[in-house]
């Protein structure tokens, strides 16, 4: 039985979405300003030192450290920005300003605080006169050839003032993933469209586009298809010269008019159709050259937990994301919980106890139709299959997908 036939365990079946997703995205450059929550295609390597001079870390004096002059001549003023060719020698010192380069000659600054003037005169506390005192070494904060930033990381305000630090205006970053969402089915209407008899409201479509958006990819295309054969192919086939993802949603069961599992094996190579998970069997992943489709079911939440497990994977892979593979943890169950035939993957609150324990309560009940299961839910509980229930206290996995708060589940 080919892994197209067989209901594949979640773990077998991310398996094969890192064997077969191994390409990643083209980099570009692009104006630091635009750049937070994008990722850096290659290392930032230090091309300087910095500081790239001894600098004053208080308002103060430099001074020289084992120097006995009971009084010291104020010789200069030194302020941040400007560099003064001016050196401190024994019975002399520089008012220095925070940030500011220190004279040559001085290797200690005093706090003014713990100073007093005298016309053009200092004395100091002696006790707060050490060699090194309030002042930042050259290289303290990074040395010329260090590795800053690995390539594959988030860039967050941190990373981007350190750019902006070492004078990168631009910066080369992954290409965001180009992302079609389809959504099929003859039942669905638009939301603003009062649903007729037999029809419902089209959901997936725009919750799959708000988590692609959410997963840092720019969607370029966004809309219903036809449950006709021909005109499916054609827009399907469309879809996928353009996109690095396609994403649908329905037609990929057993029913009459699941059009697009039929397509998919047309269309490329079919790595696996069904799942052994809860909610989202009917689970479709396709490759064709370097595009990438998955065809997910047509519950909305089977649509938003298989978008989580599967297509965040592969958006991190060819993003070249370190760390692709999604994020588990063993949480303790704040409630009995009653097994599936399947892994099922339950919508919970995760939180940490006071002592660093995570917990986790479901959201309720867990229909794969039930969006509501969804709001409020920072992770998913994967419960397997038992004749027993779980019990409070017990131990499973989890898959964290939001901030876990401090205060119990």
């Amino acid at each position: 039985m080919t892994a197209t036939e067989r209901l594949l365990p979640p773990g077998e079946a991310l398996d094969l979405v890192f064997a077969n997703v191994t390409h990643r995205l083209p980099a570009e450059e692009i104006d630091l300003l635009e750049a937070p929550g994008r990722i850096l295609s290659g290392p930032l390597v230090a091309d300087r030192d910095l500081p790239p001079f001894p600098a004053s870390t208080m308002d103060g004096f430099a001074v020289i450290a084992d120097d006995v002059s009971p009084w010291r001549e104020i010789i200069a003023d030194q302020f941040a920005g400007d560099m003064q060719d001016i050196e401190v020698t024994e019975g002399t010192c520089a008012r220095i300003m925070t940030g500011a380069p220190v004279p040559k000659g001085a290797d200690a600054v005093v706090p003014v605080e713990k100073t007093e003037l005298r016309d053009d005169h200092m004395v100091a506390d002696e006790d707060e006169i050490v060699e090194g005192a309030n002042i930042r070494p050259i290289g303290s904060d990074l040395r010329k050839g260090d590795v800053l930033i690995e390539a594959g990381t988030t860039l967050g305000p941190a990373e981007i003032g350190l750019l902006a630090s070492l004078g990168h205006a631009r910066v080369n970053v992954v290409r965001r993933p180009r992302v079609s969402v389809l959504s099929t089915g003859d039942e669905l209407v638009p939301p603003d469209q009062e649903p007729g008899p037999g029809q419902i409201r089209d959901s997936n479509r725009f919750s799959l586009k708000a988590a692609a958006e959410s997963a840092g990819c720019e969607v370029i295309y966004c809309g219903h298809g036809p449950d006709v054969e021909d005109e499916l192919r054609a827009l399907v086939t469309d879809l996928m010269k353009q996109s690095d993802i396609v994403i649908t949603s329905g037609g990929v069961s057993v029913g009459d008019k699941d059009l697009l599992k039929t397509l998919f094996m047309e269309l490329g190579s079919v790595h696996f159709q069904r799942l052994f998970m809860k909610p989202g069997k009917p689970l479709n992943f396709m490759t064709s050259g370097e595009t990438i489709v998955f065809g997910l079911p047509g519950n909305p939440v089977s649509a938003l937990v298989g978008f989580e497990v599967f297509i965040k994977t592969a958006i991190r892979i060819i993003s070249g994301q370190p760390n692709p593979a999604p994020r588990l943890a063993t949480v303790r169950l704040a409630e009995s919980v009653q097994s599936s035939d399947r892994i099922e993957y339950m919508r919970a609150v995760i939180a940490t106890d006071d002592d660093g324990v995570l917990w986790a309560k479901t959201t309720g009940p867990q229909q794969s139709a039930r969006l509501m299961s969804l709001v409020g839910a920072n992770g998913f509980i994967l419960i397997a299959p038992r004749e027993t229930n779980y019990q409070p206290d017990e131990v499973v996995e989890a898959l964290i997908t939001g901030h876990v708060a401090q205060g119990g589940a």
